[in-house]
């Protein structure tokens, strides 16, 4: 017997034994059901429809505190008002010349209703300077990652989502859900699948790749 015939009878007895553990699983949870009488049905009913009151509950809440929508904070005291006491947030710091922030834009819209948990916002950096420079915030755009109510950290760029614009709506999801900013439902251990780099325009103009330079702006620098 070579050893390609008994590798491949070790890997059918491997597959075996997984599909058996399976099914006496499968059997297992079948016979707790079968034992189960109508009080024990109706008592899991009960439990699960409160847990659905409880989280509907919460859901509304969270939509009455300004959840669900992404917005612009007209101002720094908007933010200490609104975001600083927040157990979650994503701030968005801005500025309306620089084509990257409109991606992030794009892809913060889409997050903000499917995590209710989190408040999403925008600021224009160049209308709350002292905030900027209280945050350490140098480079446009930059996302501010907040968790329970406490600054944990910056997404600078796009460097951490691939290096690239055409990052995707499940990779910055994934990105907020390692820092715990939002309940990420996939497995944290591993990002999603990258897109390919490819340059897109957005209003007619190009939006440079990572290759090129100055793609990111500096904040308090000067403008090219």
């Amino acid at each position: 017997m070579d050893a390609m015939h008994m590798q491949q009878q070790m890997l059918e007895k491997q597959l075996l034994k997984a599909a058996e553990m399976m099914e006496e699983q499968i059997d297992s949870e079948m016979k707790k059901m079968d034992e189960l009488d109508d009080d024990d049905i109706e008592s899991l009913r009960q439990k699960r429809l409160k847990a659905m009151q409880r989280a509907h509950a919460a859901k509304q809440e969270f939509i009455a505190k300004g959840h669900g929508g992404y917005d612009e904070l007209p101002s720094e005291k908007d933010f200490f008002d609104k975001i600083k006491n927040c157990k979650r947030a994503v701030v968005h710091f801005y500025r309306p010349t620089t084509l990257r922030c409109e991606i992030f834009d794009k892809h913060l819209a889409l997050l903000a209703p499917k995590h209710v948990e989190t408040r999403f916002v925008k600021l224009n950096a160049e209308k709350c300077p002292f905030l900027c420079e209280r945050l350490n915030i140098r480079v446009i755009p930059t996302l501010l990652l907040i968790v329970d109510g406490k600054t944990q950290e910056k997404v600078v760029g796009f460097d951490q989502l691939g290096g690239h614009d055409n990052f995707s709506t499940e990779m910055l999801e994934w990105r907020l859900g390692v820092s715990k900013a939002i309940n990420y439902r996939g497995d944290i251990s591993q990002p999603p699948e990258d897109n390919a780099p490819v340059k897109k325009k957005i209003l007619g103009r190009r939006i440079r790749s990572n290759d090129d330079p100055d793609t990111d702006e500096e904040l308090f620098g000067d403008d090219n």
